[in-house]
């Protein structure tokens, strides 16, 4: 009775196992763009001999003349010849690498009113330029994987603004690497190497100071810093007096650090050279064609305003178990009496490659179901922007809203919604570009975060270049449109559009 329960509960156990996998097997999917799932399934499909391309009908049986003439003794004999070749085979490649492939990077998209349409090729991306400079490091298999996910984490500026505690519970969670965060720390200083600098600073001040530190080292000569006071003010600006940095006051800089005019002016001047978005300069050193991409949806908006879209699957085949392996598990389960060790063996394996098949099967078509419905309920929420293609009829759109519409989990929406891409008659967008936060005005109307963002950048498109507005102009504009947020908020809002202040913006 005591080994029956031991039994019971191993059973219970290993098919709890078996569900994690299947489930972290799905996340992976869901997180892959288009391009990485056909790696993944040609990938798997080299691995796994009980999965196969699925096969036309007319391909399945050869119906030339003659193609009947085998007798059944014939028949049998072939149909033993072929279990045993898939016998052998499956022998051959036992103990080959099994594991669940890894999740693929992943890269944030900032939300902002400003979009590209992107262009499709094959030129690098920005993450490929960091994964070739990774690819001449000397790092082990471990810090090799945490840098890979490092780099997947930075968002379109090239800074981590993930915190490394959440990034060590996904390494764990997803990837099975269970390490301190002082070894993430550390290859995260490694990542910090990589050009250009400034890359993956968990901050714009560290970004910065990343830069000045580079600056140092490329302007040494033999070991001897030819500007050590220069190096050592813009450090401490960014150090000491960021605050004000930000805020552009160089008054109180030049006062605090004891400067003349010509010494401040020097030190604006160098530090004016440091690029707040390295990455971002990255794509521009290397083109515009590293933003390509391959849309996972094809939206179509016919003149009567119908909206319809289809799954782009790109060259991934139809997938099938192979009836092969079916059969010799048959086979094999029919004379279970009277096999020998190595057939048992083989029996195992065989079973174990063909639930695994299945398995992949079954996550690829959920995967595709379940993007199927997140963008159906994406084109109902902003029918208007699919209609008209003007941003200003977008409504405001959280993850949790879709998560509703759909009945599915909001991190699922999330993992969908990241580097995924839609093709629409207006351009391609990032689905993440059709999420906005609200911004309930004083009428009680709720209007997207991103109309406001429209209506900002409208007022400093069209004001006096001579006389540009400062934020509390703006503010009070926007009060007038309806839109009455505080001037820090307009501040934060400007910069995310990549508006410089008001002095600066002055010519």
């Amino acid at each position: 009775m005591a080994q029956k329960l031991i039994q019971t509960q191993e059973q219970k156990l290993a098919q709890m196992q078996r569900l994690s996998q299947q489930q972290m097997l799905l996340v992976h999917l869901l997180e892959m763009p288009l391009t990485e799932l056909e790696e993944s399934v040609n990938a798997e499909l080299d691995d796994n001999p009980a999965l196969e391309k699925g096969r036309e009908e007319d391909e399945m049986y050869d119906t030339s003349e003659g193609s009947d003439s085998l007798d059944n003794d014939s028949e049998e004999e072939y149909e033993q010849e072929e279990r045993q070749e898939a016998l052998d085979s499956a022998l051959e490649t036992m103990g080959a690498d099994d594991e669940l492939p890894l999740p693929s990077s992943y890269v944030s998209n900032k939300d902002n009113a400003d979009y590209e349409e992107m262009v499709w090729g094959d030129n690098t991306s920005f993450y490929d330029k960091l994964n070739e400079q990774m690819g001449i490091m000397e790092l082990s298999e471990q810090e090799q994987l945490i840098m890979e996910y490092l780099i997947g984490s930075l968002d379109d500026d090239g800074l981590l603004r993930k915190d490394l505690d959440n990034i060590c519970d996904e390494l764990a969670i997803y990837h099975n690497i269970d390490v301190p965060v002082k070894n993430i720390e550390n290859v995260l200083y490694k990542l910090q190497t990589m050009d250009p600098a400034g890359i993956g600073g968990r901050s714009l001040q560290e970004c910065l100071l990343l830069q000045i530190q580079r600056k140092r080292t490329d302007d040494a000569e033999e070991g001897i810093d030819p500007y050590p006071r220069l190096h050592n003010a813009m450090e401490d600006v960014i150090k000491n007096h960021f605050d004000d940095f930000t805020k552009n006051h160089w008054d109180k800089i030049k006062q605090n650090m004891q400067l003349n005019d010509t010494q401040i002016e020097t030190l604006q001047k160098e530090l004016r050279k440091l690029n707040p978005k390295p990455g971002a300069a990255l794509a521009e050193t290397e083109g515009r064609s590293t933003q390509q991409i391959t849309p996972d949806f094809i939206v179509d908006t016919s003149d009567d305003g119908i909206v319809t879209f289809t799954l782009n699957n790109g060259n991934i085949p139809e997938l099938k178990v192979s009836p092969s392996f079916v059969e010799m598990v048959d086979a094999y389960n029919a004379n279970n009496d009277n096999m020998n060790r190595r057939d048992k063996e083989a029996l195992l394996y065989a079973k174990e490659k063909l639930d695994k098949a299945q398995g992949f099967i079954n996550a690829v078509k959920q995967r595709q179901q379940t993007l199927i419905l997140t963008m159906k309920a994406i084109i109902e929420w902003q029918h208007d922007f699919f209609v008209d293609g003007d941003e200003a009829d977008m409504k405001p759109m959280i993850l949790e809203d879709i998560a509703k519409k759909t009945n599915l989990d909001k991190s699922t929406i999330s993992r969908v919604s990241n580097i995924k891409y839609a093709q629409t008659k207006w351009g391609t967008f990032p689905l993440r570009f059709f999420f906005s936060d609200k911004y309930t005005r004083e009428d009680g109307q709720e209007v997207s975060i991103r109309k406001i963002k429209i209506a900002l950048k409208e007022l400093i498109n069209a004001e006096d270049k001579t006389a540009p507005l400062s934020d509390d102009s703006l503010a009070k504009e926007l009060k007038q449109k309806g839109f009455p947020i505080a001037r820090r908020t307009v501040a934060k809002y400007r910069e995310q559009l990549g508006f410089a202040i008001a002095r600066l913006r002055k010519q």
